[in-house]
């Protein structure tokens, strides 16, 4: 196979998908991996996609209502989600009912609870669900929340709303996709804003996860003021001005190290 039929398969599979890794192309077109990093390489090289690590992901529109698929977001900023992920997962106790909203930086911290004993996890998204019924401890409660399905795997709307707003958790923490001094906490989607609303009114402590990328951008619809968070967890490739004007607005701001500041 000549390498622009090797690169148009690739581009097709990174449209449908969202993203691959060079391991999974190399299956598909059996072809070497250092043959699919070329490729990939070439194909970067002319815009056509973004190269992360192990992989390659499609360009993300710059719409304020465009929702990236999870398998795309899941390969963005991973050693800084993992760590963040890591650094929540220390809020969480035995004995603890908690709310796991969807998005990868969010599954990164499931892999992180997953040991915990005695927990109850109410969550709307799937592959956190997956992961913790897999995984997890064997004396957790997983429940997952039903309702319309989003490009993220997350499930939304007011089926989710109705079965959230008979809950009371001691946490919940959400992902976001964009952290703005005015606009707060947002999404690309009406009905995931709106999920996120619903489980922050039904929680003591709201902890919002965000790597340092959301910093400065603004979803269509609102969630959360910057203030109503009790938490923010981001990495310290994070603009020291922005932690500065953060701290101002929420009680408490930590941010971890993720390797990308030094």
């Amino acid at each position: 196979m000549l390498a622009p039929q090797r690169q148009t398969l690739i581009l097709q599979e990174i449209s449908r998908s969202g993203a691959a890794r060079i391991s999974e192309l190399a299956e598909i077109l059996s072809v070497s991996e250092m043959t699919v990093r070329r490729d990939i390489d070439a194909l970067a090289d002319q815009g056509q996609i973004e190269k992360v690590h192990g992989g390659a992901i499609a360009l993300l529109e710059a719409s304020n209502i465009s929702e990236p698929p999870f398998k795309a977001t899941s390969m963005r900023e991973q050693a800084a989600k993992d760590a963040i992920g890591a650094r929540a997962a220390e809020l969480v106790k035995p004995g603890h009912s908690i709310g796991l909203m969807g998005g990868s930086t969010v599954f990164a911290m499931a892999k992180h609870i997953a040991s915990i004993p005695r927990i109850t996890v109410v969550t709307n998204s799937l592959p956190v669900s997956d992961y913790l019924h897999r995984e997890g401890n064997q004396d957790q409660v997983v429940i997952l929340t039903g309702g319309m399905r989003t490009p993220t795997d997350s499930f939304v709307g007011e089926f989710t709303i109705a079965s959230l707003q008979r809950l009371n958790l001691d946490l919940a923490f959400i992902g976001t996709h964009g952290v703005d001094l005015r606009g707060g906490f947002s999404s690309p989607n009406l009905y995931e804003a709106e999920t996120n609303r619903s489980v922050r009114q039904r929680t003591k402590k709201f902890v919002v996860l965000a790597d340092h990328t959301k910093w400065g951008k603004l979803g269509f619809s609102t969630f959360a003021g910057l203030n109503e968070a009790d938490v923010l967890i981001t990495d310290d490739a994070i603009d020291a001005g922005a932690v500065k004007a953060l701290r101002e607005e929420i009680a408490e701001v930590i941010t971890v190290k993720s390797g990308l500041s030094e």
